[in-house]
């Protein structure tokens, strides 16, 4: 592990200096992603500053949303009631993320933002465009099981890993950002980037630009909302095809509706297409059929040496019909 400088400031502000001023800096929350991957080499950082006693560790009323500051740990957040009630999809995705101890240690500001666990991307041994932006990529005919069938690129086919990230996605949340050119906001479905040219940006957050909550909107659908995880296990696993979903009916049709997938793309993926399906349709196994048809058209499967991940496009097909029969056919979760 190479050596480096710890700083744990007293505010915001002070935080985003000692990150903004240094190249090489970081921020340290909870450390669930970060202490891994100074163990494995995979980050190298000159100088870590703390965060956690300057982030704000609240769930608040906003304007008939929610506020959630950026230092609540996962725990909490799960087990809020106004979450629980109003929010269920929220919650449902945290409980399914990690062990009980890794929740109580995660903050909501970094789990949305940690990164990929492709084992390519771990392994300094390997070449990873991630990792040494140029040096290629590994797992492009290597093993490709856990990988992406949306949104790849020849340089990248990792995918994102946090469940709590597809449910805020799902949610229309708003991200609330500190920088060293002042305070913004941002679509939580703009916050992370495909791969594209540049695979080791993950998102658009600037250096030095911490996020220090986010916002949750008052709609109507969020009251019937579901998330359902695919993996290999029963728990703690990383996604292979996840679906988050909100829906509300009026007169037996679905007047709105959102959906978010996860496992499948190097980003949550909010299904767009689908969602306009969906829109103003009666529910029914044929337009749950239509609505992943649309979405998975431009899904692409990858060859490897563990036999590949053609096997999500189905799997994706099938768990958002799930996930929309259960929202359709039950009443919302209180």
């Amino acid at each position: 592990m190479k050596t480096f400088t710890f700083a744990k400031p007293a505010t915001v502000a002070e935080a985003v200096r000692a990150v903004a001023g240094t190249p090489d800096a970081v921020f340290l929350g909870g450390g669930t992603n970060l202490v891994d991957h100074l163990k494995l080499g995979v980050a190298r950082p000159g100088r870590v500053v703390d965060v956690t006693g300057v982030l704000a560790q609240e769930i608040r009323e906003d304007g008939g949303g929610l506020y959630i500051g950026a230092g609540v740990r996962n725990s909490d957040l799960a087990a809020h009631l106004a979450v629980r009630e109003r929010y269920p999809v929220l919650a449902e995705a945290l409980l399914s993320g990690a062990s009980a101890q890794l929740r109580n240690m995660a903050t909501t500001g970094g789990n949305p933002v940690q990164r990929t666990r492709c084992l390519y991307f771990q392994d300094v041994t390997t070449p990873c465009n991630k990792r040494e932006p140029g040096s290629g990529c590994s797992a492009i005919g290597g093993a490709t099981r856990q990988h992406a069938i949306l949104g790849a690129s020849e340089g990248c086919v990792a995918t994102h890993p946090s469940d709590l990230a597809v449910a805020l996605a799902v949610l229309d949340a708003r991200v609330h950002v500190a920088g060293p050119g002042g305070e913004r906001e941002i679509a939580f479905t703009e916050l992370h980037r495909l791969p594209g040219d540049h695979p080791e940006r993950d998102t658009v957050l600037e250096h030095g630009e911490l996020i220090t909550g986010f916002t949750l909107p008052a709609v109507p659908w969020s009251r019937r909302s579901a998330y359902r995880k695919v993996r290999d296990r029963a728990s703690y696993a990383f996604a292979l095809v996840s679906v988050a979903a909100g829906v509300s009916l009026v007169d037996g049709m679905i007047d709105d509706v959102r959906v978010a997938f996860g496992g499948v793309a190097h980003k949550p993926w909010r299904a767009t297409e689908a969602e306009a399906v969906l829109r103003g349709a009666r529910p029914g196994e044929e337009v749950f059929r239509a609505a992943a048809d649309a979405e998975l058209a431009g899904a692409r499967a990858l060859e490897g040496v563990d036999g590949g991940n053609a096997f999500k496009i189905p799997l994706a097909r099938r768990t958002l019909a799930a996930v929309l029969r259960e929202l359709t056919t039950e009443e919302p979760k209180r």
